[in-house]
């Protein structure tokens, strides 16, 4: 085990960021001694010799010029070990910083602006300045595990034109902003990027980057090469599924793939598809991702959250997500967990739905299938005001962490004004940052709360209920109801999974009522009072008779 040695030098006293140095260098795998505020200079350098330190850490805190000379003299007097193969780093305000810099004498000097996943990384090897791509893991399970304990954070970024996309990306690269930039590609790309003639030139651009070739995609990906080399990934488009995952796996690497069960089709108006054929559809791409030992998010529970459907269709939804995904050979499953969806839930209820959703899924895991936790703020959630937006993204993300992500996939503070630039992105990393480093550093245990613990229990029961039905749904040759897409669809069409949104949908039921009560999405009958999920069930059985 390699030795840290550090303490802040001279008569400087402030020794909170060393103390924070050390405690990530424990995380690293280094042995630790802290020396303490106000070292002298020979006092450090007799540690490191008696210690026989591999690296020394400096820190000081006061007057730039006193630094500068006393730095010098540190230098001077570290001399042998330097030659000796000991390395130095430097951690101190940015006016002393620079000065460190000037000396030439410190492998590396921290001026308190970086990430901590930044100072992690260079405890673990990295050289600031000289990281390449080998450095960082160009694989998503890879790279969760290697940034362990922070999350990897993702945001999604599509400008109007190509060449805006793809200096943003290498904008938000050279800031090391992200390890996962979700491209936010036009609706022309994601329906008829094989079909040329079923593309509307008025709409190019609309809704994202107009990609029309798999050239775009390379030059895109070219450009995040820099900085912290950040994965790619993009939508899974709604038509020709598995000849875009082939080119998306060509072209970037794709880091995984997101799809949903229920959507992107006749049903919401994205794709051609009607709705048993689309569920056919999203099920093939699913195993084709699991044959290529690509991870798969299922972008399911928020669709219905986003259209006012009760908890419980959520977490039923969350269930069959995660069911599907096993059952089509996926390994590695990402469950998507959206916040404030539908807005108006309250922290306390909407902590419970996303943990009823890791119940009722965590059975499923076991050595041939592994669940990833992403979590991420609601997309209908943000208020306008930006100082407001920021706040809320900062509080949503530390409630989040209650449920220790291993994705935080930001929705920027803009989102109610407009897509997000390269700088509003960067900008909604280090607010994310700041609330996941927060967090990590004590945040109280929320879990344990006895109202959101009786919420879970509450929701996982009624989930059963509403599973049960659909299964029931199944004719009798049928073997396996929750991954058929006939029955999942014939789920939808009367009204077992359904939301107030899908009113006059032909495909859907859409009579459901709900409303927030007590901060949670309740189903409630034509009175406005909360129904139990048997009662709502058995009312839709008795309708088809």
């Amino acid at each position: 085990m390699k030795t840290i040695v550090a303490g802040a030098l001279g008569e400087c006293v402030h020794v909170a960021g060393v103390i924070n140095f050390l405690r990530l260098a424990e995380q690293a795998g280094w042995r630790t001694v802290f020396l303490g505020p106000a070292v002298s200079i020979d006092a450090m350098i007799a540690a490191a010799r008696q210690e026989d330190a591999d690296l020394v850490g400096v820190s000081y805190r006061l007057t730039p010029e006193t630094g500068e000379r006393l730095l010098g003299e540190f230098a001077e007097g570290a001399d042998e070990l330097y030659q000796q193969g000991v390395r130095f780093t430097f951690g101190g305000t940015p006016p002393v910083a620079d000065r460190a810099r000037a000396l030439g004498f410190f492998e590396a000097v921290f001026d308190g602006g970086e990430p901590a996943e930044t100072v992690l990384a260079y405890l673990r090897g990295q050289k600031p300045g000289e990281e390449t791509e080998a450095d960082f893991p160009q694989a998503a399970i890879d790279r969760i595990l290697w940034k362990q304990p922070y999350p990897l954070l993702r945001h999604h970024y599509g400008q109007p034109t190509l060449a805006a996309t793809r200096t943003g990306i290498q904008e938000i690269a050279e800031a090391k902003a992200l390890d996962v930039i979700s491209l936010g590609v036009d609706q022309d790309a994601q329906a008829n990027f094989f079909h040329p003639e079923r593309q509307n030139l008025r709409q190019k651009g609309a809704g994202g980057v107009p990609v029309r070739s798999p050239e775009d995609y390379k030059m895109l990906y070219e450009a995040s090469r820099a900085g912290n080399f950040p994965l790619l990934r993009s939508y899974s488009g709604t038509d020709d599924f598995i000849r875009l995952a082939e080119m998306y796996k060509e072209t970037i690497n794709i880091a995984w793939c997101a799809i949903p069960i229920f959507w992107f089709n006749q049903m919401d108006g994205r794709g051609p598809w009607d709705l048993e054929s689309s569920i056919c559809k999203h099920q093939e791409v699913m195993a084709w991702y699991g044959e290529n030992d690509i991870p798969v998010e299922l972008n399911e529970p928020h669709h219905w959250g986003m259209r006012d459907a009760p908890d419980v269709i959520f977490v039923v939804s969350a269930y069959l997500s995660a069911y599907n995904a096993k059952a089509f050979g996926v390994r590695d499953y990402i469950a998507q967990l959206m916040f404030n969806s539908p807005p108006g839930t309250s922290d306390a209820m909407d902590l419970a739905k996303m943990l009823a959703c890791l119940a009722i899924i965590q059975p499923l895991e076991d050595d041939t299938f592994r669940i990833w936790r992403q979590t991420r703020t609601g997309l209908l959630s943000y208020p306008l005001q930006e100082d407001a937006a920021r706040a809320h993204l900062a509080t949503s993300i530390y409630l989040q962490m209650a449920l220790q992500p291993h994705i935080v996939h930001i929705v920027g503070h803009t989102e109610a004004h407009h897509a997000a630039t390269a700088a509003d992105i960067i900008d909604a990393s280090w607010m994310a940052r700041q609330a996941i480093e927060n967090a990590l550093a004590g945040q109280p245990d929320m879990q344990k709360d006895p109202v959101i613990q009786a919420r879970v229990k509450t929701l996982t029961q009624e989930a059963e209920v509403t599973l049960h039905a659909i299964r029931e749904l199944a004719p009798t040759a049928v073997k396996d109801p929750l991954a058929d897409a006939g029955t999942l669809a014939k789920a939808v069409t009367v009204g077992i999974l359904d939301a107030p949104h899908l009113k006059n949908n032909p495909f859907a039921h859409g009579a459901i009522q709900t409303r927030i009560m007590d901060g949670a999405c309740m189903v409630t009958d034509s009175e406005g009072n909360p129904m139990p999920e048997s009662d709502r069930i058995h009312r839709l059985f008795k309708e088809e008779l």
